[in-house]
């Protein structure tokens, strides 16, 4: 039952994929605009650092519910980021350097990248460990994740893509109640 349920998603994502594809004309710049492309290229870098945050926690983290939150916020962005990589090569637009998040990403926009920590944030939070890194990690992260909330609402009012207008609402919604967990968190 798991597999054919799983074969059916699958070949559901398959064809909407086909379907979001363009037609024969090869034309992948219509149905967005400067906006979509903008969340995109600042998503990534955005997404690329909250994880480089998240995979510190794995061996940093004093508290089983910080390290479960950061693999959670690991897997949910990971996926993100290779979906706005597609829209940006099916748009023609460059795709930011997928180094080291947290350093300069050279010639990619930097407007409207609220949330971002400095070189010297990462620093310290990578040599942070137990109950002061946990303590860091939640505070950074909030502040990132409010970030990424502005730069999602902004996709939402601007865009045109209604894929990218989707994604943004999604993350919204769900780095809102990682805010809630986080600051709950921070309390306990």
């Amino acid at each position: 039952m798991r597999k054919t349920l799983t074969a059916a998603i699958l070949a559901t994502a398959l064809i909407t994929l086909a379907a979001c594809g363009g037609g024969d004309d090869g034309d992948t710049t219509a149905g967005h605009n400067d906006a979509d492309v903008t969340f995109a290229q600042q998503m990534i870098p955005h997404h690329q650092q909250a994880i480089e945050m998240a995979k510190a926690a794995e061996t940093h983290a004093e508290s089983q519910e910080v390290k479960d939150l950061a693999a959670d916020i690991e897997a949910a962005q990971g996926p993100e980021i290779k979906t706005m990589t597609g829209w940006l090569e099916d748009w023609g637009e460059d795709v930011p350097d997928e180094g080291m998040p947290g350093m300069d990403h050279g010639d990619m926009p930097s407007d409207g990248m609220t949330g971002m920590m400095s070189q010297d944030d990462m620093n310290e939070l990578g040599n942070a460990t137990g109950a002061a890194f946990d303590r860091m990690f939640l505070t950074m992260m909030i502040e990132h994740h409010e970030g990424a909330i502005e730069m999602a609402k902004t996709e939402q009012a601007d865009g045109e893509s209604a894929d990218a207008k989707a994604l943004a609402e999604d993350i919204e919604t769900a780095q809102t109640e990682e805010i809630q967990t986080m600051q709950d968190l921070l309390k306990s």
